[in-house]
């Protein structure tokens, strides 16, 4: 899943702040932050039904912060191959549709993800990145309140579990579900969205009179 200010797609989520701050793994109650130079929660997870299912004895967890995307690029580079239908390319065909820019320009966009219902860790041994069957079951769900309008895109990854295939039209997909929600008259009195970061920008330099 990949998210972005709707009025500003250069503010978009950092999966490596948002692991920084809350771990590998995220799930109800963290915090989902954007880019620099604003680094502001952007959406909290409020419900994940896949909580009961904490860490394996492996190691692993669902959804995480860890993985990139599947993608052309290493695909190309693992088999020679030209495959078109991985996570990044399903994110840039769904960002450029929504949007009008050109692919190429789209793809600038696209960005290290929130990999929802994904099991993943790092093995004890070699601490090399590892993904296995997925625990969701039809009606599993991941909740998360917009901070501030947003614009998402989510791919179904065609690589299954992800245990067999870096990309593939043989493994077997689900549908995901996205729904949004208004908040109930009232709910977010008093509430504001949360502000960019206060810092000055100034990176040890003097600022010209009136920045």
């Amino acid at each position: 899943m990949n998210l972005w200010n709707a009025n500003d797609l250069a503010e978009r989520f950092y999966s490596g702040k948002s692991r920084a701050l809350h771990g590998s793994h995220l799930t109800t109650g963290h915090r989902m932050w954007s880019t620099f130079p604003h680094l502001r929660p952007i959406a909290t997870i409020i419900n994940d039904s896949l909580n009961w299912y904490g860490r394996d004895d492996y190691g692993g967890a669902v959804h995480d912060v860890i993985g990139t995307r599947c993608d052309p690029y290493t695909n190309t580079l693992l088999s020679g191959g030209q495959y078109h239908h991985c996570c990044h390319s399903n994110l840039t065909r769904a960002l450029a549709d929504e949007t009008g820019l050109s692919l190429r320009e789209a793809e600038a966009h696209v960005h290290d993800v929130l990999n929802v219902f994904m099991c993943t860790g790092f093995t004890r041994d070699t601490g090399q990145y590892f993904m296995k069957a997925s625990p969701v079951r039809v009606g599993d769900r991941l909740e998360f309140f917009a901070e501030i309008d947003l614009l998402g895109a989510l791919s179904a990854c065609p690589g299954g579990d992800c245990s067999t295939s870096h990309s593939s039209d043989a493994a077997t997909c689900h549908p995901l579900l996205v729904e949004v929600y208004a908040p109930q008259n009232g709910a977010l009195n008093g509430w504001e969205p949360p502000r960019s970061s206060g810092y000055n920008g100034s990176h040890g330099r003097k600022l010209p009179d009136g920045d």
